[in-house]
């Protein structure tokens, strides 16, 4: 039992630095890389939160 929670902490470790590695590559909001990104990303597809920072960073520089 003892074991099957250490096993369990050390993949609970690992899919959180999972996470933080790719978290840690996302361009910043408002780049021009950013910006880029989304308008390469389908309408539809982007978050409200998306959608109001491209019109504040992208459009309206």
């Amino acid at each position: 039992m003892e074991r099957l929670i250490k096993m369990n902490k050390i993949y609970t470790l690992l899919a959180l630095l999972s996470v933080l590695g790719l978290v840690a590559c996302s361009p910043e909001v408002g780049s021009e890389k950013w910006c880029s990104q989304l308008d390469a990303k389908a309408k539809g597809d982007w978050t409200m939160n998306e959608a109001t920072d491209y019109t504040k960073h992208c459009l309206f520089k």
